[in-house]
C-alpha cells in the first residue's frame, strides 16, 4: 500500500474517533458543571487540559466560561481538536482515499460532514445551547458509532482495513487516559457521598462504561476499580488494555522492514498492562503511571509515522 494511502486512512479514523471522544468529554464535563455549579471552573479547565488546548483558548478567548469552551471544543473551526474541525478533517482524510474504501463508507462521513456544517450555521452566536448540546454530543457519538459498524461490515479486511482499525483503537487509547489522568484530579473526594457518586458515575458514563462496571463489580463505585475496569480490564471495549492490544495485533498484521522497533515498543506497552495489578498501579502514583503511558502512546503515533505514513525520501 503506498504510504500515503495509509496516511490519509489513520487519520481519517482517528479524527472520527477524536470527534466522539470530545464530545463525550464535553458531556460529561456540561453534567457535572450541572450538578455542581460551584466547580465548574475546574471543570471546563480540565476539558481544556485534557487536549492540551488552554493556552490556545485563553489566546482568543481569555477567560474561561462554560459557553465559550463549548464554542471552542464543538465548533471552533479555528481549533484544530474542535468537533467541527474533526469531522472536517476525516471528511478531507475519506475523500483523498475514495477509491480505496467503499462507496458506504465514504457516503456516511460525507453526509456526517455535511450535517454537521449545516447545523452550525445560523445558531446564535455560533454556539449549540441548553438542550440542544446533549443532542448534540449524542448525534455525534452515533455518527462515529455508524462509520466503525459501516467500516467493519462492508470494508475487505486488508492493509487498507487495519490502517483504518489502527488509528481507531490508538487515538482512543490516548484520549482514555488523559480523561483518566485529568479527571481523577478533578474528581476529589466530595464531602457529600451522593456528590462523589455522581462524578464518579459521570466519568464512567462518558467512555460508556457505567452498566459495565455495575455488571462486573456490583457494588458501590470507588476510584480504585474505576481505575482498574479503564486501565486493566481487557474485556472493556475502552480501556487501555483492550485498546492496546488490538494496536499490537495490526502492527503485527501490517508489519514491514522497518517496524520491528515498533511492534517491540508496542508490544512492552501492551505486556506491562496485561501484567500489572492495580495495587501496583496505586503504589507507584495513577499519574505518573498514565503519564509513562501518554509518552508510550505519542511515541508509537511518531513511530508508525515514520515507518509506514511517511513517504521514504
Amino acid at each position: 500500500m503506498l504510504s500515503r494511502t495509509a496516511d490519509h486512512l489513520y487519520w481519517m479514523s482517528r479524527y472520527t474517533e477524536r470527534a466522539e471522544n470530545i464530545a463525550r468529554m464535553l458531556e460529561v464535563s456540561y453534567r457535572m458543571s450541572l450538578q455542581t455549579p460551584a466547580a465548574q471552573g475546574g471543570y471546563w479547565g480540565a476539558a481544556l487540559g485534557i487536549n492540551g488546548l488552554e493556552e490556545a483558548y485563553r489566546s482568543k478567548y481569555g477567560a474561561i466560561t462554560p459557553s465559550n469552551v463549548l464554542r471552542f471544543m464543538s465548533v471552533d473551526q479555528d481549533n484544530p481538536s474542535s468537533i467541527l474541525s474533526c469531522l472536517r478533517a476525516a471528511r478531507e482524510n475519506c475523500h483523498a482515499v475514495r477509491g480505496t474504501v467503499t462507496s458506504e463508507v465514504w457516503e456516511t462521513l460525507n453526509t456526517t460532514w455535511l450535517e454537521a456544517r449545516d447545523s452550525v450555521q445560523g445558531l446564535p452566536q455560533g454556539s449549540i445551547q441548553g438542550s440542544e448540546l446533549t443532542k448534540y454530543f449524542e448525534w455525534v457519538k452515533f455518527r462515529s458509532h455508524l462509520s466503525r459498524g459501516v467500516t467493519v461490515g462492508t470494508m475487505l479486511q486488508d492493509e487498507a482495513f487495519h490502517f483504518t482499525r489502527l488509528g481507531t483503537f490508538l487515538e482512543r487509547a490516548d484520549n482514555t487516559a488523559r480523561l483518566l489522568d485529568v479527571k481523577f484530579d478533578e474528581l476529589a473526594p466530595q464531602s457529600s457521598a451522593s456528590g462523589e457518586y455522581y462524578e464518579w458515575s459521570a466519568l464512567l458514563r462518558s467512555v460508556s462504561a457505567f452498566e459495565i462496571y455495575r455488571k462486573v463489580y456490583r457494588d458501590m463505585i470507588t476510584p480504585q476499580r474505576v481505575a482498574e475496569l479503564l486501565i486493566l480490564r481487557e474485556d472493556m471495549p475502552r480501556s487501555l488494555h483492550a485498546c492496546m492490544k488490538e494496536v499490537h495485533q495490526i502492527l503485527g498484521q501490517v508489519a514491514n522492514t522497518r517496524s520491528q522497533e515498533t511492534m517491540r515498543r508496542a508490544g512492552a506497552l501492551y505486556s506491562r498492562l496485561r501484567y500489572s495489578r492495580i495495587e501496583d498501579i496505586a503504589a507507584r502514583g495513577l499519574h505518573e503511571v498514565l503519564t509513562d503511558f501518554l509518552d508510550g502512546t505519542a511515541d508509537l503515533g511518531n513511530r508508525i509515522a515514520q515507518d509506514f505514513l511517511l513517504p521514504i525520501g
